[in-house]
């Protein structure tokens, strides 16, 4: 965001529509970033009141970026809340990371809605997102992942077989062999990876992806 002359149009903007919040004084949007930190002197109302406009403000890409960087806090809080992900999502910085794309989605849908307690209201919001996430990575890692154990293999006659099938000659034929070796053979996540020539690290990840998006 910095101090481009983008910012201070946009704050220009934010300033006329919203003559109330007195930021008339401020250059750019760092300087509104910098007044809704706690110790910069303004009330908790005060600084309820700039995140409801900044989010009536959001379709501006400017503001929208503004907000997010406001959110950042409450957004690693959030994951802090679901302890990272912790025994689902490897690392840590995956699920901040996921938090914060899911965050700025959330900030293009309510973009224009006037909402008392903004801040709260999309930070609870995104602790539900993120949660329906883990929840479906937790489910792509006992689908995909728990062969190591050599299980025996899945039902030929299951409909994940079908599915797996239907992606044959696509763009995820290469991903849906794979996890068809994983899953019907029983081959362990190592030997496919051996075989594709690839990191077990990786491939996993890949394999989980594929199976939150196209299986589950």
């Amino acid at each position: 965001m910095g101090r481009t002359p983008s910012s201070r149009r946009a704050l220009a903007r934010l300033v006329e529509r919203h003559p109330d919040l007195g930021l008339g004084n401020l250059e750019d949007l760092c300087e509104v970033v910098a007044v809704l930190e706690t110790r910069a002197g303004r009330s908790v109302l005060e600084r309820a009141e700039i995140v409801r406009a900044l989010l009536e403000e959001a379709g501006d890409p400017q503001i929208h970026r503004a907000l997010l960087q406001t959110l950042i806090p409450g957004i690693v809080s959030v994951c802090r809340q679901l302890r990272f992900g912790d025994g689902i999502v490897a690392d840590p910085s995956e699920t901040v990371s996921m938090a914060l794309g899911l965050a700025s989605e959330l900030l293009v849908d309510w973009a224009g809605q006037s909402r008392q307690y903004a801040a709260p209201d999309v930070l609870s919001a995104l602790r539900g997102r993120l949660r329906r996430w883990l929840l479906k990575e937790k489910v792509a890692l006992r689908a995909v992942s728990n062969f190591d154990q050599h299980d025996d293999p899945a039902d030929e006659a299951s409909p994940l077989l079908a599915r797996l099938h239907s992606f044959r000659g696509s763009q995820y034929d290469r991903v849906a062999r794979l996890t068809y070796a994983r899953v019907f053979e029983g081959r362990s996540l190592r030997e496919v990876a051996a075989n594709d020539h690839s990191a077990p690290g990786t491939l996993q990840k890949e394999l989980q992806h594929f199976a939150v998006r196209f299986l589950i």
